[in-house]
């Protein structure tokens, strides 16, 4: 334990430092015309965001973007997890769990590229739905298209989570339920969802927190709409506004932290 002690201890510093100097930064604004950073305090920034309709719209568009990335992967990841923890053999779990990780293995970007060579107007997508007679789909460069690819590349980080608190559902619960006359779909809602609730909301703090902030996946696979990420970066690398990148920065991170905290109300933490 006192070997990392020292490592921790200087992770939580640096990261925490770095919490601190982006919200003292988000207070400072930026010179018209010398483009240099001016370091008085002000509340510039965050009116901006507050009032002018564009960035509230911004932030909307990607709140719910990741709560339907959220939701769906759940759907998604419940009977899955259920069927690797409770009906599977340990061989064919080792099977399903390797491919829920194998994705995982590869590179971000090239997980992103294969997805536009399928969704794109002349990718695998349309030439297989055309080629047994059905109209294209014509999803490529979309917000459908966005959808699809962020639930899919955030799906294991649902699944895992998920898998890990059914597999600690007490055998002896779901057998008195049984006993008790409890059919399957009865004992899956009362027994097992309630028990598992706690794995499911801590994958989705993963899917939800990783969506608000990405910002490659808008640029790659959208149909050109902002993002809070792609705001953020613009602001960086193009407007050199710092200080404003960091006011709107403070935002996901204001939201994660209230998501956090009714995430730990429900025992999300304990299934991490």
């Amino acid at each position: 334990m006192l070997l990392l002690a020292l490592p921790l201890g200087w992770f939580v510093v640096i990261y925490l430092a770095s919490l601190v100097l982006l919200l003292i930064t988000s207070f400072w604004s930026i010179d018209a015309f010398t483009t240099e950073i001016v370091q008085v305090w002000n509340l510039d920034n965050f009116q901006t965001i507050l009032t002018n309709e564009t960035y509230r719209t911004i932030i909307f568009r990607t709140v719910w973007m990741a709560a339907r990335v959220t939701l769906i992967d759940a759907a998604i990841a419940f009977p899955f997890a259920y069927f690797m923890a409770r009906v599977a053999s340990r061989r064919t779990q080792t099977l399903l769990f390797a491919a829920v990780l194998l994705p995982l293995w590869a590179s971000y970007l090239a997980r992103l590229y294969s997805w536009i060579l399928i969704l794109n107007h002349s990718g695998v997508l349309n030439w297989s739905m055309q080629s047994i007679g059905l109209p294209a789909p014509n999803i490529g460069y979309s917000e459908t298209a966005m959808l699809v690819v962020f639930c899919y590349i955030w799906l294991p980080f649902m699944i895992i989570p998920t898998y890990a608190a059914m597999e600690r559902v007490p055998e002896s619960l779901i057998e008195a339920a049984h006993d008790l006359g409890a059919r399957g779909w009865r004992t899956t809602l009362d027994v097992v969802l309630p028990l598992a609730m706690p794995g499911v909301v801590a994958g989705s703090i993963f899917t939800f927190s990783l969506t608000l902030g990405d910002y490659i996946t808008p640029i790659l696979i959208g149909p050109g709409t902002s993002f809070i990420g792609n705001v953020v970066y613009s602001n960086i690398g193009i407007a050199n506004n710092v200080p404003f990148a960091a006011a709107l920065a403070t935002v996901p991170v204001a939201i994660m932290a209230v998501y956090l905290l009714v995430a730990r109300r429900l025992g999300a933490f304990e299934a991490l």
